[in-house]
């Protein structure tokens, strides 16, 4: 039986608590396998469309591009999404909610709004309102897998654990194996502290995105966490240019090391990316 010792317990507390004070939206997220961006916005945007060789590298213009076409007509849903989007890509969570919320009252029905907004909650903090909105976003009879997943990581963030895995089982029957549903399930049993099970969830959400930076940085923090270090800078730094490899595993002792569980944009543990389905 497997036996955690009181350092480990420790750390594992540690870093779940960090990981509790972000954001693990993984079914909301853009697709991204570049690296583990400790910086970045690791919630991403269900709605938004757009592939991300299109993605802005000036967000700050966007603000200013979207907001135009948003006074210009109030139910243009896409330069809604977009102008939310940008206003978190530079920290002003609040004002994205706001956005959207205007966005859905101006067509309460319409779902890609509703997901837009259920996501700016929940990067927000607004974690229960979140999942209600979340949920009228779709329906029984037209669920959306990704959404069931984002669901699950709000309902994690609530410490409802078990529930969260409901939601998580009900995806992967509509997208089975899928690495994102499966990354987030697996920081969910690191949440309630159970690594082993954290790692073979993890371990099948590589195998199914070997290139996803993301996922092998929360598999890597898992098998760093039972006191196998050199196993977790190996997965950290397989494959890779001794450069990045080098950064890597520097961005995994930071993770490991980490003395609290303060909010900081800084230092979130980073989550996997959802494909585009579409």
């Amino acid at each position: 039986m497997f036996q955690k010792s009181p350092r480990q317990i420790s750390r594992v507390n540690r870093v779940a608590g960090a990981i509790s004070a972000t954001v693990l939206l993984v079914g909301l997220s853009a697709c991204q396998t570049s690296g583990p961006d400790i910086a970045g916005d690791i919630t991403g945007s269900l709605g938004d469309t757009a592939k991300p060789s299109e993605a802005s590298a000036d967000p700050r213009r966007d603000i200013e591009t979207y907001r135009e076409r948003v006074r210009a007509n109030p139910k243009d849903v896409d330069a809604a999404l977009k102008y939310a989007k940008a206003l978190r890509a530079t920290g002003q969570r609040e004002q994205a909610v706001a956005v959207m919320e205007q966005a859905v009252l101006a067509q309460p029905s319409n779902r890609r709004l509703l997901a837009g907004y259920g996501r700016a909650l929940a990067d927000n903090g607004n974690f229960q309102q979140a999942f209600e909105v979340l949920g009228r976003a779709h329906t029984p009879e037209d669920p959306d897998w990704r959404i069931l997943s984002a669901q699950g990581a709000v309902l994690d963030q609530l410490d409802r654990h078990d529930e969260a895995r409901e939601y998580y089982g009900n995806a992967l029957k509509i997208r089975p194996d899928d690495p994102s549903v499966l990354s987030n399930l697996g920081l969910s049993y690191l949440l309630s502290k159970d690594l082993p099970k954290a790692e073979e969830t993890l371990r099948r959400a590589r195998k199914r995105a070997p290139d996803d930076m993301r996922v092998r940085t929360n598999l890597a923090v898992v098998v760093g966490l039972q006191d196998r270090q050199s196993e977790a800078e190996n997965i950290m730094k397989a494959d890779l240019p001794p450069d990045q490899a080098a950064a890597n595993v520097a961005t995994l002792k930071k993770l490991l090391a980490r003395k609290d569980a303060s909010r900081t944009d800084k230092d979130r543990i980073p989550v996997a990316a959802n494909r585009n389905t579409d």
